[in-house]
């Protein structure tokens, strides 16, 4: 192999491009004429070698850079769309709800509420599992862009949805075009988590996948800002007709199909991972040829892919992954635990981080953000209030993982959010009415600080691991699987438990519900003992696939 002084020169030079490449074909032809069988295992295996390390040891650069943001800017997209929905619900209240009476006038009826933001969770389930198994099947440079493609679209559908002659009203066509947005969100977590982790390099890898679901952090922000610059922008308008807040609805839901048009062509454009190019269409020559146009490979690597171009035995032999491939490798137990492991833990962790948010109108009421007063005040202060809840936990949960998972492992990162989430939530549960009527702010610190280590924690890690620790045939399959388990708890947290939180009274049961969490929170804990570690190591070396070259 080549030291890393030998580095590919720029592809866009192409007087050395012609040269080496007339080297190359040369060497190629005289290969030909020399031997008419196929490359021998051991070449490929050699190439294969060669390339993947290529990729693990390059110098983070431009490129690595530019798919984080290309995957990152569609979870900013995401976050954007999902948490845009809350602001909009209630904005939706003043405009069609204003002439009913007593506590129901201006506001949306519960059970629409629920449905209205649960119906991209249930979609989210479908595109996940779905999307994910495509990724493997056809590729993933074949799916990146068709998910981003159906969140614009609905993006833009909801944003016009409106009553119609008979039969449906706005709020039915608004579940229909969010129940589509949720497939198109729920295919660009296995996509997305997938390329980041097969084009990263081992040293930051970890760092990698977890700036891009960060960016989940700055489109919840995102959408607060933007709530309040256009109901800025319409406050006479509003101050005149409170039916005017149906135009502020439209266009902060509209507004969040922006970044999403910006990011399509690039995810469009974005080259097939090397992995799957070697490991599932077993084409060398063009693994190689991405390699040195991305990321930057050997000079030899070069040479290699005009050698190996694969002949048409070879091409005979690829094989696409299937569910009857799939079902043999998880029969085993030290397969099938790693599955469990990932899809369980996600899924704990996702009924507390969508049901703790239960709590959020007792927050914001706490900071002085919530009360009665003009729609346009209240919705004001709303919008800003949820902009300093995320700034004081989300926010900075998020990037300090980014900044430590390379160095404190995942696994470790997991197991300190499940125990401290633990011991929050049985103090917030067993505690709950003495500490809100002792100190206020005590509770809103103990709020803050499980907010911090849900995302300095399982809320991040349950994203990245499964994007690791499986072989590259299965692996957006298993992470799919794994994002569908996480969701299946959302859908619990909000359509179930949402319904529990005033049994009672308002908000009696609470106290109860968070104890239900900390239970989960247990769960989480346990099931982590059967994730693997996969802080410094190769994606093949996790998922044992390097036994192969042994």
């Amino acid at each position: 192999m080549s030291s890393s002084g030998n580095s590919l020169q720029d592809p866009l030079n192409t007087t050395h491009r012609h040269s080496s490449e007339f080297v190359a074909h040369s060497k190629a032809d005289n290969f030909r004429d020399g031997f008419t069988s196929d490359i021998s295992s051991d070449d490929a295996l050699a190439v294969r070698r060669r390339a993947l390390a290529e990729v693990d040891n390059a110098k983070f650069g431009w490129f690595h850079v530019k798919a984080c943001l290309v995957a990152g800017i569609g979870f900013f997209t995401d976050s954007y769309d999902i948490f845009a929905i809350n602001l909009c619900s209630l904005i939706m209240g003043y405009v069609y709800y204003a002439n009913a009476e007593g506590d129901a006038k201006n506001s949306t009826p519960t059970k629409i509420d629920m449905w209205i933001k649960g119906s991209t969770q249930l979609g989210c389930i479908i595109g996940q599992f779905v999307f994910g198994y495509l990724s493997d099947r056809l590729g993933r440079k074949r799916i990146y862009g068709v998910e981003l493609i159906i969140i614009i679209v609905c993006t833009i559908g909801g944003s016009f949805a409106g009553n119609t002659a008979r039969g449906l009203s706005v709020y039915w066509i608004l579940f229909i075009w969010r129940f589509v947005l949720g497939i198109g969100i729920g295919g660009d977590y296995p996509v997305s988590a997938i390329i980041t982790s097969e084009f990263a390099t081992t040293k930051n890898r970890g760092a990698m996948i977890a700036a891009v679901f960060a960016m989940q952090g700055f489109g919840i922000v995102a959408a607060a800002i933007v709530s309040i610059i256009v109901l800025a922008a319409f406050k006479g308008a509003i101050d005149g007709d409170q039916q005017n807040l149906d135009y502020v609805w439209r266009i902060i839901m509209g507004l969040g199909a922006v970044p999403g048009i910006i990011a399509l062509y690039f995810r469009l454009t974005i080259p097939e991972t090397p992995r799957y190019t070697l490991d599932i269409e077993n084409d060398a020559h063009k693994a190689a040829y991405d390699i040195k146009t991305t990321i930057g490979g050997s000079k030899d690597a070069a040479e290699d892919r005009s050698l190996l171009q694969p002949s048409t035995a070879q091409q005979a032999r690829v094989q696409k992954p299937t569910w009857t491939e799939f079902y043999h490798h998880f029969k085993k137990w030290r397969n099938f635990k790693v599955l469990m492991g990932t899809s369980v833990t996600w899924f704990a962790l996702d009924v507390a981080f969508y049901g703790i948010n239960l709590n959020s109108s007792i927050i914001l009421q706490a900071i002085g953000f919530s009360g009665k007063g003009t729609p346009y005040h209240e919705l004001l202060k709303t919008s800003a209030g949820n902009i300093i809840l995320n700034l004081l936990g989300t926010l900075p949960g998020y990037w300090v993982t980014v900044f430590t998972i390379d160095r404190l492992g995942r696994r470790t990162i997991q197991f300190i959010g499940f125990v401290v989430l633990l011991i929050l939530f049985c103090i917030l549960g067993f505690a709950y009415h003495q500490i809100l009527d002792r100190s206020v702010a005590g509770f809103v610190v103990l709020f803050t600080l499980a907010q911090f280590f849900q995302n300095f924690g399982p809320n991040t890690t349950t994203f990245i691991i499964p994007s690791e620790a499986f072989p590259t045939r299965f692996r957006s399959t298993c992470h799919g699987i794994s994002a569908a388990s996480g969701k299946i708890g959302a859908v619990i947290a909000q359509l179930g438990f949402f319904q529990l939180k005033n049994r009672g009274g308002k908000n009696a049961f609470i106290p109860h519900l968070i104890q239900i969490f900390a239970l989960f929170m247990l769960v989480g804990l346990i099931f982590t003992w059967f994730v693997p570690e996969t802080k410094g190591k190769s994606l093949e070396e996790l998922s044992e696939e390097s036994e192969r070259d042994e």
